[in-house]
Formats: structure tokens, sequence, C-alpha cells
């Protein structure tokens, strides 16, 4: 009987048991849902897609590793008062907005560094003429101040204008106001912020002592606007670095501190970030932003580099700065994936050994003299595709054209439609290591383009006669010409805050 009992209780027991913890389980994902839905409404979406007109083609391939593409998304931080809010100001005091900072971001296709460009406000640089005109283009227009831009056309005027001066396809865009960001620094606590020499600047109310000081929200985002009264430097290029120093140090906070290990923690930030975002549509959502976000998991801070672009006084009125010839090195890192020029690569992981077998390279079904190849130099070495072009001709392929491109690619790429698989498989064979695409765009000739780091042309197995292939002294390794060594100065996001660059 009273084993009986015993049974009877520990059944009742577990069932309750079973019971609290579906309910648990149950509340736990309504809340889930709640959190989600609410922050997923937090985000405001923006199409500008129509009026962007004519862009930089969009080049970039996938990673063979991570199969990710680069991404570069473009950050402005937007001084518009019209906030609900008379903290910041009112729309009578300050009318329409402007891009109070602007950030280039740029993730490479292997994940393994990020590159953040801070382009001066005080920038003058050639601009769209009519910003609602998508046929208005920025070669052609007039000589404006950066920051006009964003209050003459938003997001879409300030995308062409950096398209347009720079090369770079932005991908996706942000805009962050004064509210979002103040809210974003206070929940993650506070940030440590250093200063050389103590402030306190009447106008902004900001007030520090020498040394580290750790602030909050309101106090951080004065101390990232302020330009008057601190300082040596009152123009936007000392106003950037202070902004850069405190981007790292808020990335040291977010990656030191138990923020994703706290949902209260995460929750407050994320709905402090979301609640003052506006973004292109296809990246305004979670889903879109936990993806980006994802792929940069494994980013270390020291892999995370500040530059600002290279500038010089703008003649006209030295309040004001054009941008130096320094700049387009920059600009080509970026738009080709490249390492910041005077830098190398971060080192990926290194290969596990291995005892399976290699795959075999694929059998060719199709010989050279049944194939037309179209060959692009895109290395910037003269002759490099006329060289590889006759090599191919050589062992009995069919060449159709040489021709130069600008698709900022790395090594050998091969286009070919759907049914010239098997075709471009023997022109792979006579460049070792090379990328081939799917592009039936392409129609029936193989499309060949060669950039920086392109191997000359090998044999393939089933070639045509006999004639030994020349020897080369021209490689597509390097330009044929020296160019001029190029440095960007850059802070990486782990570095001392007390620190200069």
């Amino acid at each position: 009987m009273q084993r009986a009992h015993r049974r009877a209780h520990r059944h009742l027991l577990l069932r309750r048991g079973v019971i609290a913890v579906a309910a648990g389980l149950a509340v736990l994902l309504v809340l889930s849902v709640v959190a989600y839905v609410k922050l997923n409404g937090n985000i405001t979406q923006v199409d500008v897609s129509k009026l962007l007109g004519q862009r930089p083609k969009s080049n970039a391939t996938a990673d063979k590793l991570t199969n990710l593409k680069p991404v570069n998304i473009l950050v402005m931080g937007s001084d518009t008062r019209d906030l609900g809010t008379s903290a910041f100001g009112t729309t009578q005091q300050v009318s329409g907005a402007r891009s109070d900072t602007t950030l280039i971001v740029h993730l490479s296709g292997d994940r393994r560094s990020a590159v953040v460009v801070s382009v001066p406000r005080d920038s003058m640089t050639r601009a769209p003429r009519n910003c609602k005109d998508p046929n208005s283009k920025v070669a052609d227009g007039p000589l404006r101040q950066w920051n006009a831009n964003y209050s003459l056309g938003g997001p879409a005027c300030v995308i062409r204008t950096v398209e347009g001066t720079t090369g770079i396809r932005i991908d996706h865009f942000m805009v962050v106001n004064f509210l979002g960001f103040q809210s974003m620094v206070d929940a993650l606590g506070s940030v440590e912020v250093c200063v050389p020499k103590a402030i306190h600047d009447p106008e902004s109310g900001l007030r520090l002592p020498a040394g580290r000081s750790m602030v909050s929200g309101k106090v951080a985002l004065s101390f990232v606007r302020a330009r008057k009264n601190i300082g040596t430097d009152g123009s936007d290029l000392g106003r950037i670095d202070r902004q850069q120093a405190f981007l790292s140090a808020m990335v040291q906070k977010a990656t030191s501190s138990s923020l994703l290990l706290r949902p209260d923690k995460l929750f407050r930030f994320l709905d402090a970030a979301t609640s003052s975002l506006t973004t292109d549509p296809a990246l305004g959502n979670l889903n879109a932003l936990r993806e980006v976000a994802q792929s940069v998991a494994g980013l270390k801070s020291s892999q995370i580099r500040f530059v600002t672009v290279p500038t010089e006084p703008y003649p006209p009125d030295h309040n004001r700065v054009q941008w130096t010839s320094a700049a387009d090195p920059l600009w080509t890192s970026i738009v080709k994936d490249a390492p910041l020029p005077g830098t190398k690569r971060p080192p990926g992981p290194k290969p596990t050994p291995t005892t399976t077998q290699t795959t075999p390279p694929p059998v060719l079904t199709v010989t050279p003299d049944l194939i037309t190849v179209h060959v692009s130099n895109d290395s910037g070495v003269p002759g490099i595709a006329r060289q590889a072009g006759d090599d191919l001709r050589l062992q009995g392929f069919k060449i159709n054209g040489i021709s130069n491109d600008s698709s900022g690619k790395l090594g050998v790429t091969i286009a070919y439609s759907a049914a010239n698989r098997e075709q471009a498989n023997t022109v792979a064979a006579a460049f070792p290591g090379a990328t081939l695409v799917q592009d039936d765009t392409a129609g029936s000739v193989i499309r060949v383009i060669m950039g920086t780091g392109s191997p000359n042309v090998v044999e393939v197995p089933n070639r045509l006669g006999s004639t030994p292939l020349p020897t080369h002294k021209l490689t597509a390794s390097a330009p044929a010409t020296p160019s001029p060594s190029v440095t960007i100065a850059a802070r990486s996001a782990d570095s001392n805050i007390c620190s200069a660059k």
C-alpha cells in the first residue's frame, strides 16, 4: 500500500514537472515571438533602387572557402531633429537632415577582415547635379560639400555620390539618428573614452577630465559630435579620429562584455539599434541582419580596421578638404576585395592534414579545336592577354578576340554558358587554379578574364600539335611598371583607446 502511494506521488510530481517545463517553454516561445515581432517592426525600410541610375558593375565572386561574397554597406548618421523629443534640438532650430557621419563598411569575402572608411563631411567632391533625377551623373556634376548630398536627396544621393566617385558598388545602406546612437551606448551600460587634456565645451556641454572616463549615451553623443573647444584640430578630421576611437571602444565593450549571454541586455541593445534604423529592403529585417552578423562572428577586433579618406586642404576654402590621389588605391582595394594598401591580408586557418584522396581533375571531353575563346586583360600588365591568346592558339584553340576589362577580379576567371561546361573544363586546364563561373550571356564563347596573379598558360592534355609553349618573362603577378607605394593609415578595433592611430 505504501509503495503504491509513493509511486502515485512520484507520478504526480513527474506530471507537475512536465507541465511546468511545458509551460515554461510555451512562455519562452511566446516571449521570443513577441520580441522578434517588436524588433522586426522597429526597422524602417526605404527602397531607393529606382533613384540610383547607372551603377558600377557588381563582379564580386564568392570566396572559395566561405562561399560568401564581399559586402559593402554605407552607414550614415543623420542629424535630423525630427525625433519626437526636443533633447537634441527642434526642427525649428535645425530643419531637414544631413549625413552627420558617413562610413563605408567593407566585409571581405573570406570574412577575415573588415574595413570601415570615414568620409569627412567637409569633403568637396563631384556629385549629381539633380539628386531626384537618376540620369544625372556624378562625372559631370558640380563640386559639392559631402554632407549636403543627404539633405538634397537622402540615402540615394549619397549612394550615387559614393559609387560615382569611388567605383565601389554599395550593396546595402543604414541610417542611424542621434537618438539611436545614444540609446545603443546606454544599452551597453557605458563606454570608456580617453582624452589627453580636460575638455570643457560650453557649446555642447561636454565636460571630461584628462585621461580615461566612462561615458553614457548622452555624453558619448557630445563626445563624437563636438568640433570646437576640443583638441587642436577643430575640423571634421579631428572629430573623425575621436569617432573611430569611440567605435573601437564600443567594439571592445560589446565583445568583452556579457552582452550575448544576457538576453535582457541583448534585447535592450537590439531594441535601441533597430528603433532608429532605416535600411534598404534587402537588409531591413532581423533575419538579414542576423545573417550578416553571423558571417562575421569569428572576426577578431584586431581584424577590424578604421581608416579615413586621405585628404588635403581645398584651395578655394581651407575650411573644406579634397581627396588626394592616395584615395584611389584605397578605393581599388575595396573594389577588388584586396588588403588595404601597404598591408597584408590576415592569415587564414591552417589546413588540416587529411588522408582522403583529392578530387581528380575532370576528364576533358572536348578538344581545343572545337572551342572558341575570348581573352580579357584585367591585370594591369599590358600584353598579358595577347600572350595567353597566342599560347592557346598554339594548342588548337580558336581565339575570337582580345580586350581589356575592369571587373576587379583576381586570378583567372572562366565564364561559360550552361551548355558549354565541358568546353570550359578544357580551357580551365590551361590555367591552373582558375575559377569557373556559369554566365549564360557568354553564349557559345568561353570568356577568360585574367586578373592580377593570373598564371601563364600551360599545356592541356588533349592539345593539338606538338610545338612547345614558349618561355615567358611577362607575368600578371605584378604591374609591368612600378607604381608609387601607398600606405593607408589605419586604426584597428583592438587599439588602446588612449593611443593615436
